[in-house]
């Protein structure tokens, strides 16, 4: 990926003309366009590696597994974040990493562990570099130095057990990768979250991802069978098993830990034939409460779509006017004819995958319930629009980025009882905060993801940025939804993960009790806390929710 954002060199502006002036009216003038540095602008320190510490390492992973020179550090500087594309863009980041190693095995990767562990090196494990809550930063805490250990080699995709319906894939496989080679087969693992293009196997297992069909398919972490993991005090290896009672399930240890005990190397999943058909479908509602009653409907039926996603009022205005597409635009342009007299409203896109005869079913069920609740369904263009541009949003941060629009997300998730007092009092933070920074923004929302109890809640927010002090603008935003979400005892990320942006709340969130239970476990599999340091487990003394650092 480029190192200042999203996507290769080359690749088109996703941000239509006819939406600046959408934006200017909204968040007062873009101004000029704010480029990023050159690679080689980037300002990094020099590296700490010394010749005994690379000798020792090379040694593990051969001559051309270690790298210093400046545009591999540079690409594993961190994540996608925005204080990390910020830092990037502007040729500063906080960290860079003193090595770049690439294991090719298993067994590399715990020698790896053990060799930093005895060197007093810190070890970022490094995936397909998405992370958008700092989890990639390189900090070395209070080490040596840090390197990043990037497992693009462990890239082995075992022969699919048709007959069990799974699949051994290696920890640095991407999963466009798998699903393309799972596709030739005629099988799918079906997990498609935004960072589909560039994510892995095991960064989605470490941070417990969510793909927006998991309505359907459920969450990754539902379709982990089995998996292998390395701490620098030895190697967990978890066979797939349908069902234990063998103890508490040492797989959930693994599962969301971020690389802060140790590194997920491979993983067993769960497979499904390939659906034959599809349909995606855009529905309105008059109201975003009238909305989430629906999907509560929806979500208690057997046979739900896989699919289920609902725009606040702010979110659908802002599709039409940012949409490049006139599909969603004219499909909707119907809907409001149809819904005269009706201010704003919210669009929902539901879809469903799976053979002819049931998805025909299916939907009958679910079109029912919604006209029976309000809804409109104003066909599939909306869907159609939907599913060609729904890897776009890192496309389109970048291009508003190169505008001097500030662009952040965040994601909870509560009970179907709390769910309108929450999005009410985020949305309502997020905006007095940015309101006090003197740049008004647009603040916007939408369910991503459905269960029976409740429903994720997934922000966007725009704004001008504070030229030259912009992560002090972020702070104080990011500070302030995330007070509202442990205010209302959410959780502090749905799929996102925790990293170091979260990590100040989590206390808030499990307890001291939950603190001390993490704290225990980084003590018995990584015993010189060299993993991932500051990242996921809470620092001594931090049980309690304070500020992002």
């Amino acid at each position: 990926m480029r190192f200042w954002g999203w996507g290769r060199d080359g690749h088109p502006s996703v941000l239509p003309e006819h939406a600046l002036g959408f934006l200017a009216d909204r968040l007062g003038s873009l101004g000029r366009r704010r480029a990023p540095v050159e690679l080689e602008q980037v300002q990094l320190p020099p590296s700490r590696l010394a010749g005994a510490d690379g000798q020792v390492l090379s040694e593990v992973v051969g001559p051309d597994g270690l790298a210093v020179d400046h545009r591999t550090r540079v690409l594993h500087c961190g994540g996608k974040g925005y204080p990390d594309l910020v830092r990037l863009r502007s040729g500063h980041p906080d960290y860079a990493p003193d090595a770049v190693l690439f294991p090719g095995d298993a067994a590399a990767v715990g020698r790896l562990l053990r060799c930093s562990a005895e060197r007093d090196l810190a070890v970022v494990p490094f995936g397909g570099g998405t992370s958008v809550v700092g989890g990639l930063r390189p900090e070395p805490g209070s080490h040596r130095g840090v390197i990043s250990l990037d497992l693009r080699r462990l890239d082995a995709i075992g022969r699919p057990d048709r007959e069990s319906r799974l699949i051994r894939v290696g920890g640095g496989v991407r999963v466009a990768a798998l699903e393309q080679c799972l596709a030739s087969g005629g099988l799918t693992l079906g997990h498609f979250p935004q960072s589909y293009e560039y994510v892995t196997v095991g960064g989605c297992a470490a941070t417990r991802s969510a793909g927006q069909a998991s309505s359907g398919y459920g969450r990754f972490d539902d379709m982990v069978v089995g998996l292998r993991f390395a701490s620098p005090d030895g190697e967990l290896d978890l066979a797939a098993t349908p069902a234990s009672a063998a103890g508490p399930d040492l797989r959930e240890l693994v599962l969301g830990s971020e690389g802060a005990l140790g590194v997920i190397t491979e993983v067993t999943l769960g497979i499904r034939p390939a659906p034959p058909a599809r349909r995606y479908e855009g529905v309105f509602f008059e109201t975003f409460a009238a909305g989430c009653e629906a999907l509560r409907a929806l979500a208690e039926l057997d046979g739900r779509p896989d699919v289920l996603r609902l725009s606040d009022e702010s979110e659908t205005e802002q599709s039409i006017a940012l949409s490049a597409s006139h599909g969603i635009r004219d499909a909707l342009g119907q809907g409001y004819l149809r819904l005269r007299g009706v201010g704003g409203g919210c669009l929902a896109i539901i879809g469903f995958d799976g053979g002819e005869a049931g998805v025909r079913a299916r939907r009958a069920r679910s079109v029912s319930v919604l006209r029976r609740l309000g809804a409109v369904v104003i066909g599939q263009s909306p869907g159609r629009s939907w599913l060609q541009s729904r890897f776009s949003g890192p496309y389109l941060r970048d291009d508003l980025l190169d505008r001097g629009v500030m662009v952040e997300t965040l994601e909870t998730a509560a009970t179907w009882s709390e769910l309108l007092g929450l999005r009410r009092a985020v949305a309502d933070a997020i905006s007095s905060a940015l309101q006090a920074r003197g740049t008004p923004g647009l603040v916007m929302c939408h369910v991503s993801h459905v269960y029976r109890t409740g429903a994720s809640l997934y922000f966007t927010f725009l704004a001008r940025q504070q030229d030259g002090d912009e992560l002090t603008q972020w702070r104080a935003v990011k500070s302030a939804a995330s007070a509202a979400i442990v205010g209302h005892r959410a959780t502090i990320t749905h799929h996102h993960a925790v990293g170091r942006d979260h990590r100040p709340y989590l206390a808030g969130e499990i307890g001291r009790t939950g603190v001390g239970v993490l704290r225990a476990l980084k003590r018995e599999l990584d015993p010189g806390a060299v993993m991932n340091p500051g990242v996921l487990v809470p620092l001594p003394g931090e049980d309690q929710p304070a500020e992002p650092s």
